[in-house]
């Protein structure tokens, strides 16, 4: 049994592997068979792209999907976490994808229960599932990590994305800046510099979007100017190496992090990631199950 709970705690040679195994389910849509395994969704927040793609996932490899709405669910009659997840395990479900508001929810769970758990996101901490399937878009496009210049650009403090990606990127040898509004720095993240996107735009090979999360913003910005003064201009992009790349997790904020014209520019990968994102959860039950 193997949680996926963060990348910090895999070896790199595990991570590669991880990669290269998404890539290849890419391109042979060969997948493993894990038919006779039931599995929950557990989402207490919202999600378009990580529940569906989990599903998408789920379904490819033929697995049994046992649905789990937070909305009807017994949460709202005060029911803990743990105590759902211990009753569905009860009734047969083998695996759990979770999204949870609270930081490192999964520390009570797999302290208890000997079911694996994959964190689809926890809080503003980890989103370890979005950072794997943005190492395979990379990857496929520069065939290596070591020495990329990464901007991470926006809403870093709130952002699990920014937290995942600069980690294990810095470990995989690539060079991170940050390009964000002084009120969204984060003291915690040490593995790169902070600088402006002006500054860092032209020597990029991945320039990486966040979405401002108003969600969790107890200051409001003005989001007006939010794009000429700190997000992907046009004239911004113009200034990009023919060869690097825009990224976004997404959903997107249009003309605010970035103008709605460079979405699907040439440059842009941000539908590849969503695509990638089912293989890297294939890779990632592969991993759970057959490891």
């Amino acid at each position: 049994m193997n949680h996926f709970i963060s990348l910090e705690n895999l070896e790199l040679e595990l991570i590669r592997d991880l990669i290269d195994d998404a890539i290849s389910f890419k391109k042979k849509k060969a997948f493993p068979n894990l038919s006779n395994h039931y599995i929950s969704n557990l989402f207490f927040e919202n999600s378009t792209r990580t529940k569906l793609s989990f599903e998408m996932a789920e379904k490819k490899t033929g697995m049994e999907i046992i649905y789990f709405d937070a909305e009807s669910s017994s949460i709202k009659k005060g029911e803990t976490l743990y105590d759902t997840v211990k009753t569905l395990n009860s009734i047969g479900v083998e695996c759990f994808v979770i999204r949870h508001t609270q930081d490192r929810f999964y520390e009570d769970l797999i302290s208890r229960l000997n079911v694996p758990i994959v964190n689809a996101g926890d809080g503003c901490g980890d989103h370890p599932t979005q950072s794997l399937l943005d190492l395979v878009t990379i990857y496929e496009e520069f065939g290596t990590f070591k020495d990329l210049k990464v901007v991470i650009v926006g809403d870093v403090i709130h952002s699990r994305v920014a937290h995942s990606n600069a980690k294990i990127l810095t470990r995989l040898g690539a060079g991170i800046s940050f390009a964000t509004p002084e009120f969204w720095r984060d003291s915690n993240m040490t593995m790169g510099t902070y600088t402006s996107l002006d500054s860092a735009i032209s020597e990029a090979d991945v320039v990486m979007l966040l979405r401002n999360q108003n969600e969790r913003h107890a200051q409001q910005y003005n989001e007006k100017n939010f794009l000429e003064q700190y997000g992907l201009t046009k004239e911004r992009a113009s200034k990009m190496k023919p060869s690097a790349i825009i990224m976004h997790p997404a959903p997107i904020n249009r003309n605010v992090e970035i103008d709605e014209d460079l979405i699907e520019a040439p440059q842009s990968r941000i539908f590849t990631q969503m695509t990638n994102g089912v293989f890297a959860r294939i890779a990632v039950l592969n991993y759970v199950f057959n490891s």
